[in-house]
Parts: C-alpha cells; structure tokens; sequence
C-alpha cells in the first residue's frame, strides 16, 4: 500500500474515531442514557428535565473538554519532544505541572492556614495558570541565556523539584480538610468545565495547533539537529522560545482547568510514529490531535465503566493505558530512542 494512500486511511479512522467515542462517552457513564434519549437531544425530541441536565450540562461539556485536553497534551509532548530530540519528554517537563500544582497549593492550603477559605473551581484554575506562568516566565528568561536544550532541560527538571518541594512544605502544615481538596485536584478531572471555560480553551489550542503547524520546517529541521537546521537559516533561538512557549501555554491550559493528566502527551506521538511511520511533523502534528482526542475520550469511558454513581480519577486510568504502552513498544524490540 502506498504510503500516502495508507495516511489517508488512518486518518479517516481517526476522524471517525472522535465523533464515535465522543458518542459513547455522553452514552455511558455512572448513569446509562438510552439511545433514544440520546438521539432526542440532537434532533430536538423531548427529553426529561433530568436527562437533559445529564446530557447537556455534564457529558457534552466533559466530551469536548476531553477532546480539547487529550489535542494539547498530545501537541505539547510532542514539540517538547522533536526540542529536545528524547522520547521520554512530555509536556510537563519542563516544570510546568509542578509550578501550576504549586500555584493551587498556595491558594488552597496557604490560604486555609490563615483562615480563608479558596476551594472554588474560578479560584482553583486561576492559581494554578498563576503557577503554570510563573515557571513559563523563569524558563523564558533561562532560554535567552543557555544554548543548550540538554541543560535547559535539566534546568526544567530542577525547577519542577523545587516547586514540588515547596508543595510538599505547605502540605506538612495545613489542615487534613485543605489537604484532602489538593490532593482531589492532583488526581486530575474532566467534570466542572463550563462552556465559557471551553471557549477560552480552543481559543488558546486553535491558535497554538496553526502556529505549530506552521513550523513544521522548522521542527524537522531541528529534529536533525542543531548544526542541520543552521545550515538551513533557522534560528534556534527564536524557535526554542516559540516552543517553550506553544508547550507551557497547552499544558498550562490543561492544568489549570483539568489538574495534572500524565501519559497522554508522552505515549500520543509515539503511536503516530509508529502508524504513519514518519518524522514529518505536518503528519504528525494533526495525527497526534486527533489521536490525543481519542485517548482521552476513551479514557473517560472507562473512568466510568464501574457505573453505580462511582467514576475512577483520570489520571489513573491514563497511567493505566499509558505504561503498557511504553512496555509493549519496548518489549516489541522497536526502541523507543529510534522512534524518530
């Protein structure tokens, strides 16, 4: 099969994939809608007042948060990666999760010390985009300074220590009631994103996916190494900080407004690669859209499969997909490091 022919059919699976899943999710949940109801709600068929509160205030909304969450942290892992050419980096490297876990930390448990009380979903996502951005800022002014994606890297990891660090000092002296609402955030959560919410969410993802599309000469350039993409006039100043910017904005967005969800933006390019069996980022970069989209989806799905009113952390189930992953790629002997 050709190769451009075999793209064409992965992406119509994928395509189809996303409106399949998205349908399945506001089907099943911890409380099952008939297909009759589900049909009634989009061909304007009367519903019960109950069943429409389900459909459209909680399983649409939660769907197209999935979608939007699972394109960014795919996109973000995925530039985060071709910068600093190591398969193991994700959209959280560079210390953005730590410093969004540690903006919450401040607000929730720092203020609930003093006597104040900073539980609510507008106060949560504010503090942790204050976080997200405050590492964003430090690494912007690293990046004028050090040349070196390696040591930038490590400085990411640093950071990312010392913020979890401190989080961990504010934790030993709060309250076990303001613990216990950080430590509900930390294991990450599709539910409460209004559609205000989500409006802002794809007006940061829609501009972030055309400009990363748009250097995609750029990314495989730089995927070939520093001296290649000199040689070809780009100016890896300029790009780096384009990319530290694309990837701290998605996967602060995410942070803020769904906790920290792990795997995603790590395993998602991989399995691109691997299906499209190609290094061309404007393959790439929708396919790991589409395909972050799904994951997601599909990993609120089986969030929700224990039924009864119970739904499992998405964080967990996340980790639970993603981990197998990793070890099929490598017990499969194709080596993850030569995935690029």
């Amino acid at each position: 099969m050709g190769g451009r022919k075999k793209n064409s059919i992965l992406f119509l699976i994928l395509i189809l994939s996303v409106p399949t899943l998205f349908a399945l999710d506001i089907l099943f949940g911890t409380v099952s809608i008939p297909f009759v109801d589900f049909k009634s709600a989009f061909t304007g068929g009367e519903l019960s007042r109950g069943t429409e509160i389900i459909i459209f205030q909680s399983r649409i909304p939660k769907a197209f948060t999935a979608i939007i969450c699972g394109a960014a942290l795919s996109l973000s892992g995925l530039l985060m990666q071709t910068l600093f050419r190591n398969p193991l980096a994700g959209p959280y490297i560079l210390g953005v999760s730590s410093g969004a876990g540690l903006g919450v930390a401040i607000f929730v448990m720092g203020a609930g010390a003093i006597g104040f009380s900073l539980t609510n979903s507008i106060t949560l996502t504010l503090a942790s985009m204050l976080g997200s951005l405050g590492i964003l800022l430090i690494l912007f002014l690293v990046s004028t300074k050090v040349k070196d994606v390696m040591t930038l890297l490590i400085l990411g990891v640093m950071i990312g220590s010392i913020a979890t660090a401190l989080i961990g000092i504010i934790q030993y002296f709060t309250s076990d009631a303001q613990l216990k609402s950080f430590l509900i955030w930390t294991l990450g959560s599709l539910e409460g994103v209004s559609f205000d919410h989500l409006k802002l969410m794809m007006l940061i993802l829609l501009p972030s996916s055309i400009v990363a599309f748009g250097i995609s000469k750029n990314l495989n350039a730089i995927l070939l190494g520093d001296n290649y993409a000199k040689s070809l006039g780009i100016s890896l100043k300029t790009s780096r900080l384009l990319i530290i910017i694309l990837t701290g904005v998605l996967a602060g967005m995410v942070t803020a407004f769904c906790g920290p969800i792990g795997f995603v933006g790590i395993i998602v390019p991989h399995i691109c690669r691997l299906l499209f069996q190609t290094a061309e980022h404007k393959i790439l970069i929708p396919g790991s859209l589409l395909l972050g989209a799904s994951m997601m989806l599909l990993s609120d799905l089986l969030a929700h499969l224990p039924g009864d009113g119970f739904s499992l952390p998405i964080n967990s189930i996340t980790s639970i997909i993603g981990i197998p992953i990793i070890i099929w790629i490598i017990f499969n002997k194709r080596s993850i490091s030569n995935s690029f």
